[in-house]
């Protein structure tokens, strides 16, 4: 504005550049600088409330949804000691698998100690043996059983995270001393039978096969439905009627009525001890 014509004139957008757009850059700057002083901040309280003993009427906390994840791979980066890893079913793609063993490599390299147990199905999936390969050159130990068991995570046996009763969409995060010692031994526990997990196991197959045969006929003198049988075996409902298929060729059995009547009749339980290799 000129006061002398008292006229609006144009002038070089490049005079407001400084009173203008610098003034914003500068403030937001400030405020990034600002928001990742906060970020640090709540870190470390995060961390020190993770590790502060918890009040007696708040021992577990129900973690939903999108908050899941975060929550535990804070936790875990934030282990001192142990991890302690239970993965029932195989179903997780390259992508998580990826994510999980750089997440893991970082808290092996800090020196703690990671054991992890799958179930035998784990084996014939290529991304999980990619997987156990880059964990255990650094000094995991993991194994597979053949029994079904539910999805856990202990941290330096202070917290426990297992599964929601409404399945991946809700964890529980448990901090009472007692509940999280008697998920320890069930993990101990399970542990002492698995089998270690090794990408050169040739000598063990004959074992594994064994061991998923008879929990095969467990299933199916208990009675369970095929997809019911097949997630406590870890498997795709289509491996798990291939396994009953081998049954039946095995006892010559043209149905699953003659096939329960020729192990009955034979004294056949599952609970048989396999012959080891």
């Amino acid at each position: 504005y000129d006061p002398r014509t008292k006229r609006w004139v144009a002038v070089d957008p490049t005079a407001a550049t400084s009173q203008v757009v610098t003034p914003l850059g500068q403030r937001g700057a400030e405020l990034l600088a600002e928001s990742s002083a906060w970020a640090r901040t709540f870190g470390a309280l995060s961390q020190a409330w993770r590790r502060a003993p918890q009040p007696a009427a708040g021992p577990i906390t129900e973690i939903r949804g999108d908050a899941i994840d975060p929550f535990i791979a804070a936790v875990v980066a934030d282990a001192e000691t142990e991890l302690l890893t239970a993965q029932p079913q195989v179903g997780r793609n390259s992508g998580s698998l990826a994510k999980a063993a750089e997440r893991d490599v970082q808290a092996l390299e800090r020196g703690v100690r990671l054991r992890t147990l799958y179930q035998h199905a784990a084996r014939r999936s290529s991304i999980t043996h990619k997987y156990v390969a880059t964990v255990t050159e650094r000094g995991a130990e993991v194994r597979t059983l053949d029994e079904f068991f539910n999805r856990m995570i202990v941290v330096d046996r202070m917290l426990a995270i297992i599964p929601g009763r409404e399945g991946h969409s809700v964890a529980i995060a448990i901090r009472e001393p007692s509940l999280v010692a008697y998920l320890v031994d069930v993990f101990e526990r399970h542990w002492e039978r698995g089998r270690a997990f090794s990408n050169n196991e040739s000598s063990m197959l004959r074992d594994i096969a064994a061991e998923q045969r008879a929990m095969t006929i467990r299933m199916l003198i208990e009675g369970h439905a095929d997809p019911v049988s097949a997630k406590r075996l870890g498997v795709s409902p289509r491996t798990y009627a291939g396994y009953v298929a081998d049954l039946k060729e095995e006892f010559e059995a043209q149905t699953r009525f003659q096939l329960g009547y020729t192990m009955g009749q034979r004294g056949v339980s599952g609970h048989e001890r396999p012959e080891p290799s």
